[in-house]
């Protein structure tokens, strides 16, 4: 019967798929073994990527309605390229929006309604001819991702219908299907019934944006391949069931055989296949099998091949294989016996120029950060991915939880408050059909993916029957993983619908709270760390954690990577813009820039944090050794080199190698040798050891360091006084202006600005702007979403405006003193005084003193800042580094010597903010191109330091990049102490408690000026 198409289909949620093709495994095949061992091109699958004819309508009344029809031209149309999104290709405009709906405050409809004034529509026309090898054979068609809702025709007969944006559909084309020219046409919707189910936090784009492929299949095909393996108690004996679904009835006197080779190629085992009618079963035993896990991720290479009556080899499908047992033992997750730590990160597919468009060197790149940064699991946030991911994932070793395509955010949740009236798909009948469909589309590709230990059922859809059902059909179709689901949380009535306790940005005290009450399962944070802009501070709380408490098995960081996009400007320089910059209305703004990885694929500061905290090898020395806590599960640190290097104020004194032989889960102690006579000397020693790859891997060269530990300690009479030079001043006491000179240097203090107005070395000026304290940073996305300029924008008043109450001028042979005493308008209690000591050799010492004041907030940071020029520009850091770091995201960094220049400190976070502080400081120079300059160094207790192109207040006013000043000084800023960055979460969440700054404290610091 024909079938005649319907606009209704969109918003009608029991139609989702009409003549699509049932779900199956994303297997591979080949017509010869050779092909299938050597993975050459499927030379039964046919590209169409590239460019399509293409018509874009803002509704459907506006489409070409007809332009399915044979004799309908197309080919005057303009182009598209597939796969990629219509709104990255100047047809209709990207909209990101986070939890609301897009139409939200333009359409006034409820589900299963959807906007008939706004859903944009894209013809796509592909005109081609078959291969060969199709002529005279059944021909498929695959589209592996299409969003939202799309229509199919071959040259103008309907050929189907299908919903659910991220896993393929397809169709069979063979009864219209020419040897001629071939008219393929696609209507593609961006609403739908299937847009209710896809409120995920991001960019909202339509199209065919995978691979779209024709297929055909040889005489006698598998087309499905379900593969289960199993180990023993003792893990060590494996066995493998292969349930093989033909797709027609399997001739008598076919054979199908399955070998089995190990990584190196080996044959290790095979069997054939028994059939009946379409189906087959395949069971192998191996012993002592080598077991798959994210730190040995070893892969079996399963070989079966298809013959036909007449013996003939028509078919052989590769399948890598990792034996892995995935388990709850006395409710704590276990992977082949050994209790997990999920070092997760959320990862949305994601290029700044192409969207969710991504490609295979995409993926390699991501994989690569991912093991590169110690992070060993990945939630596929919020919708599966491309098969390729997978793929990569089994091989390099990453723990999976593949979420299914489920998001209904907006229609319970309403600016974060809960109020479920009308939330779908809860326990409505008519939604059980399409949310089940997608979660059985994602189980049915990726089922044979060891990667996968966890199916989750979506995110933030609240529950209800529909999801627990779900969950019931993930545990009936697989007894082998376990299933995932956050919203219980907020309905305890559906609690059986997850396996584990899962919550979003809990604090460490909540999770801790749960942890000690009893709990019935195991713990894991599916989103934690909000990593918005400057982030990550206060992680450490959360991973301390793993070893306190079984049940907390670790979490996933949000997310990956900023889903910010290239554009230009008005003058037409590229930017990363995020929400809003489209004119996209309505828009949660640059809510979209959460990675610890930047749009364009760089790293940010943050992931040094990451990569820290997440080290498998914990590496705590002491003078005398160190002690190794190995706390991989599966292998011993003789996969790695160790050093250890003795550096005596920020220079290498000794670096010698050390033999450390820890087995998993273990922890041992080793000696240090050092030469006699090493630590004679006075001063600040620190011990470092280094923990590095002994053999190079597919994702880093030998030698690369995958941990490292450090010892800080002090020998000799107080190794940090600096000796100060003795000499004559000359002291000149204008009717403005105090002068002291030296040789060779001039500083003015000013009675009228009430500070330090020049300073001149050899005759260059390095004030460009006076110094003055500070109280106020630029302020970071969480300090926004903590509203720290309502509560704490006095602190930005106070740095803004002072008065001088005070100056005192002190002589002495060796030095002369001058000291400003500041009132602020913000208490009458608050004094600040900035005190100036000038030394014959040009060095003045800076001491700053504020004495506390109640009823006044928080204050962002205790400084001193001052600008120089621009020339002045490159750096020598001794402090913690090389990234940026802040008082509660320092553990990942080290001390040592790093440089770098002024605009490194300026991190790429998409909207301007604080950035480029480094704790620790011990010294740093600042000279220009010819080795002139100034070093700052701390006296007594190391400082914070940043060096910046803009002050605080010019980055406080940009919204974006472009709109900061050209570059004309530099800004030294000089903090006895800066607030931590926080990010629990970034719509309220304070830094915690231990890293803030009270007003009511009593504060000094020290530091001194010498020229270079």
């Amino acid at each position: 019967m024909t079938i005649k198409p319907s606009i209704d289909w969109l918003s009608d949620p029991n139609v989702f798929a009409v003549n699509r093709l049932p779900a199956h495994s994303d297997h591979l095949y080949y017509e010869t073994l050779e092909g299938a061992k050597n993975a050459e091109s499927m030379r039964m699958r046919f590209s169409l990527n590239g460019n399509w004819k293409f018509n874009y309508a803002v509704n459907p009344m506006s489409r070409p309605k007809d332009f399915y029809k044979k004799d309908f031209e197309c080919k005057g149309w303009g182009d598209i390229f597939v796969p990629g999104h219509m709104q990255l290709q100047e047809y209709g405009k990207p909209q990101y929006v986070n939890t609301m709906y897009p139409w939200d405050g333009l359409n006034d409809i409820r589900p299963p309604e959807i906007p008939a004034d706004h859903n944009p529509v894209g013809s796509y026309v592909k005109y081609f001819h078959i291969p060969e090898n199709m002529v005279n054979r059944p021909v498929y068609i695959s589209f592996q991702g299409v969003e939202t809702a799309f229509y199919v025709w071959l040259n103008g007969e309907f050929i189907g219908y299908s919903e659910d944006s991220f896993t393929p559909s397809a169709f069979e084309l063979t009864p219209y299907v020419t040897n001629g020219e071939n008219k393929l046409a696609v209507e593609v919707y961006q609403r739908s019934t299937g847009g209710w189910l896809e409120d995920q936090d991001f960019w909202r784009f339509s199209g065919i944006f995978r691979d779209v492929y024709l297929y055909t299949v040889p005489e006698i095909h598998l087309n499905d391949l379900y593969i289960q393996t199993d180990l023993d108690s003792s893990y060590t004996s494996g066995t493998l069931q292969a349930n093989l679904a033909f797709l027609s009835v399997i001739p008598d006197g076919s054979k199908i055989v399955a070998e089995l080779y190990d990584g190196e190629g080996n044959s290790v085992v095979s069997t054939e296949g028994k059939y009946q009618g379409t189906n087959c079963t395949l069971s192998l035993h191996v012993d002592k099998p080598e077991l798959w896990s994210a730190e040995l991720p070893y892969l079996y290479q399963l070989f079966i091949q298809v013959y036909n009556s007449s013996g003939t080899l028509v078919e052989v499908i590769p399948q890598k294989i990792g034996f892995r047992k995935f388990e709850l033992i006395d409710q704590v997750m276990c992977l082949n016996g050994k209790r997990i730590v999920f070092k997760g990160v959320n990862r949305h597919e994601f290029n700044c120029r192409t969207g969710r468009a991504i490609t295979k060197e995409d993926m390699l790149w991501d994989i690569k950060t991912l093991k590169r940064h110690n992070i060993n699991a990945v939630r596929t946030s919020h919708y599966p991915n491309q098969s390729y991911w997978y793929q990569l994932c089994d091989e390099y070793g990453i723990y999976v939880i593949d979420e299914m395509n489920l998001e209904t955010h907006g229609s319970w949740q309403k600016m974060g408050e809960v109020e479920p009236s009308w939330n779908i798909p809860g326990n409505r009948e008519e939604w059980q059909s399409i949310v089940v469909d997608r979660a059985k589309s994602m189980f049915e590709r990726d089922k044979n993916h060891p990667s996968i230990l966890i199916w989750s059922c979506g995110n933030e859809s609240y529950a209800g029957e529909v999801i627990l059902n779900v969950s019931k059909y993930f545990k009936q179709v697989d007894s082998s993983r376990l299933v995932h689901y956050e919203g219980v949380f907020h309905n305890r009535d559906y609690n059986e619908t997850s396996d584990m306790e899962s919550r979003m940005y809990a604090k460490p005290a909540d999770i801790e709270k749960y942890l000690q009450e009893d709990p019935a399962k195991p713990y894991i944070s599916c989103e934690y760390m909000h990593a918005m802009g400057n982030s990550l501070g206060g992680m450490r709380k959360y991973t301390d954690l793993e070893q306190k408490y079984p049940m907390y098995q670790g979490g996933f960081i949000w997310d990956y990577i900023d889903q910010s996009i290239v554009k230009k400007d008005r003058y037409g320089k590229e930017f990363l813009a995020y929400g809003g910059d489209f004119a996209d209305r309505p828009t949660d703004y640059g809510f979209c820039t959460n990675g610890i990885v930047y749009a364009d694929r760089k790293c940010s500061p943050k992931i040094q944090e990451v990569k820290y905290l997440y080290q498998n090898i914990d590496l705590v020395p002491d003078q005398s050794g160190v002690t190794i806590r190995n706390n991989n599960l599966f292998t011993n640190t003789d996969m790695y080199n160790f050093e250890y290097v003795l550096y005596l104020e920020g220079e290498e004194l000794y670096r010698n190698d050390l033999e450390i032989d820890v087995k998993p889960q273990s922890e041992g102690y080793v000696e240090l040798e050092w030469p006699a006579g090493i630590f004679n000397d006075s001063g600040e020693f620190c011990i470092e050891i280094l923990c590095q790859l002994k053999q190079g891997t597919q994702w880093a060269e030998a030698g690369y360091e995958v941990a490292f530990g450090q010892y800080i300690f002090k020998l000799g009479e107080n190794a940090a006084n600096v000796t100060l030079s003795k000499g004559n001043l000359r002291v000149v006491h204008g009717d403005v202006n105090i002068g002291v000179h030296g040789n060779d240097f001039t500083a003015l203090f000013s009675r009228q600005d009430g500070t330090l107005t020049s300073l001149q070395y050899g005759g260059k000026e390095m004030i460009g702007s006076p110094p003055f304290p500070l109280f106020w940073r630029a302020t970071t996305d969480n300090d926004k979403g903590y509203t720290q300029n309502f509560y704490s924008g006095c602190w930005l008043t106070a740095s803004m405006t002072r008065r001088c109450e005070g100056i005192e001028t002190v002589e002495e042979t060796d030095n002369v003193r001058v000291r400003f005493t500041y009132k602020l308008s913000i208490s009458e209690e608050v004094q600040v005084e900035t005190c100036y000591s000038v030394y014959p050799d040009g060095t003045i010492k800076v001491n700053t003193v504020y004495n506390g004041a109640r009823n006044l907030p928080q204050m962002p940071t205790f400084a001193v800042c001052f600008k120089t020029s621009a020339d002045y520009n490159r750096l020598e850091w001794y402090a913690m580094g090389p990234e940026e770091n802040y008082a509660d995201r320092a553990s990942g960094a080290r001390l040592g010597k790093f440089r770098n220049t002024v605009t490194d400190n300026v991190a790429d976070y998409v909207v301007p903010q604080e950035s480029g502080n480094r704790t620790g400081v011990r010294w740093v120079r600042l000279t220009n191109s010819n080795g002139k300059g100034i070093r700052i160094s701390a006296t007594a207790e190391p400082v914070e330091c940043s060096f910046s192109p803009y002050t605080a207040f010019e980055l406080e006013n940009a919204q974006h990049h472009y709109e900061l000043p050209d570059v004309h000084y530099t800004v030294v800023t000089v903090a006895g102490k800066q607030m931590g960055v926080g990010g629990d979460d970034s719509w309220g969440a304070p830094v915690h408690d231990e890293y803030l700054i009270q007003a009511d404290e009593d504060m000094e610091f020290e530091f001194m000026i010498e020229p270079i």
